[in-house]
């Protein structure tokens, strides 16, 4: 990488040296950090894409089911990463400018307000899915599957999957992207083991069908938070001592809440503005769900490597932040985006020459397949501001501003996405491809917003260090 001003010269990084003092985490190499982001993201989506051709062949109604309460499964983990993305900010900031003491009582602080939200969800949903389902203009079957999914795997699964993440979060935030890359792999495969001895009965196993799905699930982040509990333990220059964790100063909870309500905040909203949107869908019919089902799975191949970068450009950001230099920051960031904008650009492109076989993959009904392709070539429109959004509001984020990209979001999605998915999918009779058509111009609107606030230079009085 080349240098970006030339009176900066960072230390070498070594993840040999197992000290924080005298670290420059500034320096270590954004290949390092970005690499096993990107093969995760990449094989993350692959076996969540086995799962979907897994369900698909054994019931449509099951596969809408899934996806009837994958965005409210998605709220959940968004719950989550109001802690998660807050400890990774001020983490990253905290080791930026090797203040070891203070990185220390982040982590113990997230653990304390990770569990008691899981507890929480947990219960909620355990006793408020079949109310919530209830809503839904639906087929009875599919009803049923969306319950038995939610309950087990949103419920029961809530804590394991509350640690798994935040546990994920502190490795990564000390850089240590690999080990939590190798720990996913693991936990991904577990899954997709479960879902063919579930879906297909291997060796005389009952077929449980969805129930067998979500168990697979809530399995896998057992093992995931078993995995990442012995890394972290190994690694002693990452912190998450259980001693002291009662007397951890108030004003870090404040600090990470701070952060991390605003920030996760955007992703909030995102998830609300896309429950009302399935809820639009779901008046169109199950083909109609299971075409956007198929189609967003299939496009998060897409955007993997932008959100991979946007990932670790964030610790990054809080790395240059903590260090006093903003200026590598600022700089840098605008290379990042632009391989990230290259990437999906061409990664999109590329899809749409051979999304037939793909889409084949997923389902023989002609119809579903014809939508889910028109939906493709909208992706288009979507991924090149999606790229941008991925990668600068991160950057900003890292940086510690939070603020202007939550408010720029909520005001696009509810005002973009919701009312043009409204307006053009259901009042002009686009269907689909309107709601599509609005997603893009959510994103494209957005990613002009936070590039002209990434130039102005005001997230650099944002520092929380």
């Amino acid at each position: 990488m080349v240098p970006i001003e030339t009176n900066y010269k960072p230390k070498k990084f070594s993840f040999r040296d197992r000290k924080n003092s005298g670290v420059d985490r500034a320096a270590l190499p954004m290949f390092a950090l970005t690499l096993p982001l990107v093969f995760e993201s990449f094989f993350r989506i692959l076996i969540s894409s086995v799962d979907v051709m897994m369900l698909s062949s054994h019931s449509d109604h099951a596969v809408a089911g899934v996806g009837l309460v994958s965005q409210y499964i998605f709220f959940i983990q968004l719950l989550f990463s109001v802690v998660c993305v807050g400890t990774s900010i001020v983490l990253s900031q905290y080791l930026g400018a090797e203040r070891v003491n203070e990185a220390k009582q982040v982590a113990q602080a997230s653990a304390v307000m990770v569990s008691a939200v899981a507890l929480f969800m947990s219960l909620l949903v355990i006793f408020g899915a079949k109310p919530l389902l209830s809503i839904y203009t639906v087929e009875e079957e599919v009803r049923e599957a969306a319950w038995t999914y939610l309950v087990i795997y949103g419920g029961f699964g809530s804590l394991f999957t509350a640690f798994s993440m935040l546990q994920g979060t502190i490795l990564r935030s000390y850089g240590y992207t690999s080990d939590a890359m190798y720990i996913s792999i693991i936990a991904n495969i577990v899954n997709v083991i479960g879902n063919a001895f579930s879906i297909y009965g291997f060796f005389g196993f009952p077929v449980l069908g969805v129930m067998g799905v979500a168990m697979s699930s809530a399995l896998s982040q057992i093992v995931a938070c078993i995995l990442l509990a012995w890394r972290i333990r190994v690694k002693p220059d990452v912190q998450l001592p259980l001693a002291g964790i009662t007397r951890v100063p108030r004003n870090i909870y404040r600090t990470i809440l701070s952060i991390g309500v605003p920030t996760a905040g955007e992703s909030l909203s995102y998830n609300i503005a896309q429950i009302v949107i399935m809820a639009m869908i779901s008046t169109f019919g199950t083909w109609a769900m299971s075409a956007q089902i198929y189609a967003q799975t299939i496009v998060r191949f897409v955007y993997a490597t932008a959100s991979a970068i946007g990932n670790a450009v964030q610790i990054k950001t809080g790395y240059f932040v903590g260090a006093k230099q903003p200026e590598a920051a600022y700089k840098r960031v605008y290379l990042y985006q632009g391989v990230g904008t290259l990437i999906s650009a061409a990664a999109v492109i590329l899809l749409n020459v051979v999304k037939t076989p793909i889409i084949g993959l997923f389902t023989k009904e002609p119809e579903i397949a014809a939508l889910t392709s028109s939906l493709l070539l909208y992706s288009i429109y979507i991924e090149i501001g999606r790229s941008v959004n991925l990668i600068t509001i991160p950057a900003l984020k890292g940086a510690g501003d939070v603020r202007y990209p939550v408010s720029w979001g909520i005001v696009s999605m509810w005002l973009i996405l919701v009312g043009g998915s409204h307006l053009l999918g259901m009042k002009m009779g686009l269907g689909l491809v309107g709601i599509w058509i609005a997603m893009g111009s959510d994103e494209f609107i957005r990613a002009i917003a936070m590039l002209f606030r990434w130039k102005s230079k005001r997230w650099q009085t944002k520092a929380i260090v």
